[in-house]
């Protein structure tokens, strides 16, 4: 079995090049997306349809519904169901998608998290209903940990605070004991990057918001809102923020687009910076270009299959 992983910013046209590529190396899919993971949230996340699958196997794609919890330890869970399905028949991997965080967790490693009792919860709870007592207290007794986690941070609050009190150790002693274990030895997977053109790209954004308000974006949101509320995490993703607004009459329909091309170009840039700065030995091109290279890998001719 081989994996590789096809990172790059969103709008790039991953999701194309890997169903295409699956086709071509007998390969399965594992989405690296963090709002396609949700089932009813299908226009904003931009998550191929059905018929756009092609066929293909996805694992990573409405695995959960929007007012369920998720994080990187399920993301890793998710991974080694499609791998075990892979080994069993015979299957390579393709990750595919723009959360490099969880990809990166995965080739790092992560400490493993000690199970959190109801009473640890409970009790975390209650000290932070005061988020900055919390912290203080926390940074006390770990200003080496805390340094790096903002005092508004209420997530890596809450898990620093729980971590301490369930295990009585702090996070930065708990951490060196308990040392990260990579899902993916680096060894183990070969990750292609696409580039585009800034401005090409910007062009791909902006006809991609277009395409998704057509598709139904606003009555998506609308969905999501009556069935769970704004409360959701989801709900702060790009495309359903700037619905939320839209529906609010803080933006017509021209401002809506805009926004979500804005923001969208906005996120372009933050993967394209984490991508250049977490990962090493990455094979880059263009589309036609890196379709070439993952064929090479798979020691597949080119030639070949265009012919």
């Amino acid at each position: 079995m081989k994996q590789i992983a096809i990172i790059a910013p969103t709008a790039s046209g991953k999701t194309a090049l890997s169903i295409q590529l699956a086709h071509q190396t007998n390969s399965i899919i594992l989405s690296l997306d963090s709002l396609s993971i949700y089932k009813e949230i299908d226009v904003s996340s931009a998550k191929p349809t059905l018929n756009e699958r092609d066929g293909i196997l996805h694992f990573g794609i409405d695995e959960i519904y929007p007012n369920e919890k998720f994080d990187v330890m399920q993301f890793i869970e998710i991974y080694h169901k499609a791998k075990t399905f892979a080994l069993q028949n015979n299957k390579n991997i393709i990750i595919v998608g723009g959360t490099g965080f969880y990809l990166k967790a995965m080739i790092d490693g992560i400490s493993p998290s000690p199970e959190i009792s109801q009473s640890i919860k409970e009790e975390a709870f209650i000290m932070l209903q005061n988020l900055p007592k919390a912290y203080e207290f926390l940074y006390q007794l770990d200003s080496e940990y805390m340094k790096d986690i903002k005092p508004e941070d209420s997530y890596r609050i809450e898990k620093a605070l729980e971590l301490y009190l369930q295990t009585s150790q702090i996070p930065t002693l708990y951490f060196k004991n308990n040392p990260p274990v990579p899902t993916i030895p680096k060894k183990d997977i070969q990750l292609f990057e696409i580039i585009w053109d800034r401005e090409v790209l910007r062009q791909r954004i902006a006809l991609r918001t277009k395409i998704m308000i057509g598709n139904g974006l606003i009555d998506e949101v609308i969905y999501l809102e009556q069935k769970y509320t704004r409360d959701i995490p989801p709900m702060g993703a790009i495309g359903l923020k700037e619905g939320l607004e839209y529906l609010d009459g803080k933006s017509n329909r021209t401002k809506l687009e805009e926004k979500i091309a804005f923001a969208t170009n906005g996120l372009a840039k933050r993967q394209r910076t984490f991508n250049n700065g977490q990962f090493k030995d990455v094979i880059k091109g263009d589309l036609g270009s890196l379709k070439n290279e993952v064929l090479k890998y798979f020691n597949i001719d080119f030639d070949s299959i265009s012919s």
